[in-house]
């Protein structure tokens, strides 16, 4: 694909020396040639001569000179800004061309729910370990809503997810789609079964996720549609609570079936697929709009993406 613009189309001519405009900058902020040359590690009569060269190039005064030192002009101080972000952006720039020439290094922050989160850290890590040992991993954990946030404001570069419906947002990609299942104590008869109607839900107490939260809507939403409502007795986000609940309170709740793969295995729980409709939960995996993706957040999204999708598989 072509670019909109070629880059004749371009006319550069007083930004072509940034050392020049960097010189700008310093000067400016210091007020004093003396001091800046000090700053930079140059010598006041160098610095004097690039001030002059930059003040001929633009054909206008850029400092008035005082005994005191220097002071921007009326048109030093209109550009100013603006020179500021230009050498912001050749900054970012050349961070970004030394993502590509080095190996990748920094911080990366990934947010997941808590069902599938330790175990998919635990493996990102000593994937990471093994092949990009200069990549630093931060890990944090929380619902569907947090995760949302986190990733907005920047605080997470990565996030895994829950979404219901048949499409997804911008900037994210699909891991796996799975049911939902009908969580219940070892001696509860609806979790006996292999699968529940969903009608059957009509008779039951739930432990579920505070609003808002999709799942709730979804559910609800069903619920309406056959004409009862979903009782619930208990609001918690915390998936241990809600293993609790259920396990010693007879509350029921719904969860996929990664989720309690242990708990079943284990005999401390039950748990039956939901069916006639049945609850399909899509993950995918999020980036983060706010920072876009360095060449190492992109590497361990690769990485996170391939583990999550086997994590999702064995289960």
């Amino acid at each position: 694909m072509q670019p909109e613009s070629a880059a004749t189309d371009f006319q550069i001519s007083l930004s072509s020396d940034l050392n020049r405009w960097r010189f700008f900058v310093v000067i400016a902020q210091l007020g004093s040639l003396t001091r800046a040359a000090t700053f930079l590690d140059s010598n006041q009569s160098l610095l004097s001569r690039q001030l002059n060269a930059l003040e001929r190039e633009c054909g206008v005064r850029l400092f008035n000179r005082t005994g005191r030192g220097v002071a921007l002009t009326e048109t030093g101080r209109l550009i100013f800004d603006r020179v500021v972000a230009l050498l912001k952006d050749a900054e970012q720039l050349d961070q970004r061309l030394q993502d590509y020439v080095k190996a990748p290094i920094g911080k990366v922050t990934f947010a997941c729910f808590t069902s599938i989160g330790s175990t998919l850290a635990a493996r990102l890590y000593d994937d990471l370990r093994k092949d990009a040992p200069g990549v630093s991993l931060s890990y944090m954990e929380g619902n569907v809503g947090q995760i949302e946030a986190w990733l907005a404001d920047g605080r997470a570069d990565i996030g895994i997810v829950y979404r219901y419906g048949d499409t997804l947002p911008e900037h994210e990609f699909e891991l796996a789609t799975v049911d939902s299942y009908l969580v219940g104590s070892t001696a509860d008869r609806w979790t006996s079964r292999a699968e529940v109607q969903f009608s059957e839900l009509a008779n039951l107490s739930f432990v579920l996720p505070g609003t808002p939260n999709e799942l709730r809507s979804t559910l609800e939403s069903l619920a309406r549609d056959m004409g009862f409502s979903i009782l619930v007795s208990m609001e918690t986000n915390s998936l241990p609570l809600m293993k609790l609940m259920v396990a010693q309170k007879g509350l029921h709740t719904t969860l996929p079936i990664h989720s309690v793969l242990d708990d079943v295995a284990g005999g401390r729980l039950q748990a039956s697929r939901i069916v006639n409709p049945p609850v399909k939960r899509l993950i995918s995996m999020a980036i983060s709009k706010s920072k876009g993706p360095s060449r190492t957040v992109s590497l361990v999204s690769t990485r996170l993406f391939d583990l999550a999708r086997a994590i999702l598989v064995d289960s």
